[in-house]
C-alpha cells in the first residue's frame, strides 16, 4: 500500500471513531453497573444510557433525556461538569445538592438533556485518575457533536450548563457550533496558577492560620505552584530539591485532587479569557456565597467579557448562603468543614427560570 492511500486508511478510520460512529450503534452500546432499578426515572420523561468511544477507544456512558413519546424537537441542556471523578448520574432519592440540581433540569418541561460521564466514572471505561484534561475535552468535544444526531435536539436551541471546571472550559466545547447560551456556576477565568494561589489564600485561612501565618505561608505556596505550573516540573522534583515545600501538596506525588499532574500543566495552558472574549449569546455567571473553592472575581469578569462583547447579553448573581456547587451553608467556615444544610431548591429554580426564559 502506497504511503499516502495508507494515511487516507489512518484518516478514515480517526473519522469513523470520533464522528461517524452513531451513539446507536450496537457496537457502542454500553453494561450498566448500577444495581437493577437504579435507572433515572421521571414522570413524562425518557431516560437513554447511550455511548461514545473517546479517541483512545473507551465506551463512555451518555445519560440523556428528554419528554417521552413525541418527535418534537426540544430545546437541549448539555452539561460540562466538575474536575472531579464524581459521576453525573442523579438517583431518585439522591442529597447531593448537584444532582438535584441536574434532576431539576431533567424534569424541566419541554427541555432535553445530555450529561457525559468520565472515563472510569460510572458506567464508562477507562481510569479518570490518570485522563488528562485534554483527552477529557476532546471526549467533551466529541459528545457534543453527537448532538446533531439526536432527532429530539433542536440544534438551533442548545444550552450549555458548566459546572465548576466546566464552567471555566465551557466555550471551548462547541469548537465553533451554534450554542444558545451558557449558565455557568463556580467557573474559573484566570490562569490556573492564579486559581491555586487564591484558593489556597482561602484554605489556609479558613484551617486556622493568622493573617500573618498566611502572608508567610503564600511565599512558598508561591514558589511551589510557579516550579509547578510555570516551570512545569513534577513535584517529585520540586520535592527534591526543596522538601519543605512538600507539606503545602495536597495529594500523592503524581496527582492532586485525584488527578493527574498533566491535568492541571494542561489547564494552565488554557486562555479561557481569549474563548469567553468571543461569546456573544447570552450567559448567565453564578458563584455561591460561601464558595471557598473559585473566586468571585472569576465569575463577574465572565460576565463582563461577554457583557463587552455583546452588551446586554450577561449577567452575573452571587447565590446567599450557597457553596461551590449549589450546596447550602450557613457560612463559608461550614462550607469549608463540609457541614451543609437541607438543599435549598430555589437555585435550580433560578436556572431553570434562566433556561425558560431563553428559549424560543
Amino acid at each position: 500500500m502506497s504511503e499516502k492511500k495508507l494515511w487516507g486508511v489512518i484518516a478514515a478510520c480517526i473519522l469513523f471513531w470520533t464522528d461517524a460512529g452513531s451513539v446507536a450503534d450496537d457496537a457502542m452500546r454500553l453494561p450498566r453497573k448500577s444495581p437493577a432499578g437504579a435507572d433515572e426515572s421521571y414522570p413524562g420523561v425518557e431516560v437513554r444510557y447511550d455511548a461514545i468511544r473517546d479517541a483512545v477507544g473507551h465506551r463512555l456512558r451518555l445519560i440523556v433525556t428528554h419528554p417521552h413519546g413525541s418527535a418534537i424537537r426540544y430545546p437541549t441542556i448539555f452539561v460540562t461538569g466538575w474536575l472531579s471523578c464524581d459521576t453525573v448520574e442523579s438517583p431518585s432519592g439522591t442529597t447531593d445538592a448537584t444532582q438535584l440540581v441536574l434532576r431539576s433540569m431533567a424534569k424541566l418541561p419541554g427541555f432535553a438533556t445530555v450529561r457525559l460521564e468520565k472515563a472510569g466514572v460510572g458506567d464508562s471505561e477507562g481510569n479518570c485518575s490518570t485522563t488528562d484534561f485534554n483527552q477529557e475535552l476532546a471526549a467533551y468535544q466529541l459528545a457534543f457533536r453527537q448532538l446533531k444526531n439526536y432527532a429530539f435536539v433542536d440544534t438551533r436551541q442548545v444550552f450549555i450548563l458548566g459546572i465548576s471546571n466546566g464552567g471555566g472550559f465551557a466555550p471551548l466545547v462547541p469548537q465553533g457550533a451554534f450554542v444558545k447560551g451558557y449558565v455557568v456556576d463556580g467557573a474559573w477565568v484566570k490562569t490556573w496558577y492564579e486559581h491555586m494561589l487564591e484558593i489556597e489564600r482561602r484554605r489556609l485561612a479558613l484551617a486556622g492560620h493568622s493573617p500573618a501565618e498566611v502572608n508567610a505561608l503564600m511565599k512558598s505556596v508561591a514558589a511551589l505552584y510557579s516550579a509547578y505550573l510555570l516551570d512545569r516540573r513534577s513535584p517529585q522534583e520540586i520535592f527534591e530539591k526543596r522538601p519543605e515545600l512538600a507539606g503545602l501538596w495536597d495529594g500523592k506525588p503524581n496527582q492532586q485532587y485525584g488527578r493527574p499532574v498533566a491535568y492541571y500543566q494542561q489547564l494552565q495552558n488554557l486562555n479561557l479569557v481569549e474563548a469567553w472574549s468571543k461569546v456573544g449569546v447570552p450567559v448567565l455567571a453564578l458563584h455561591g456565597e460561601f464558595d471557598w473553592i473559585m473566586s468571585r472575581s472569576d465569575v463577574e469578569m465572565i460576565a463582563w467579557l461577554v457583557d463587552h462583547n455583546a452588551p446586554g447579553m450577561a449577567d452575573s448573581k452571587e447565590l446567599p448562603a450557597t457553596g461551590h456547587t449549589f450546596e447550602h451553608y450557613d457560612s463559608q467556615a461550614q462550607a469549608f468543614a463540609g457541614k451543609a444544610q437541607p438543599f435549598d431548591d430555589r437555585v435550580a429554580r433560578l436556572i431553570g427560570d434562566w433556561f425558560l426564559h431563553h428559549r424560543l
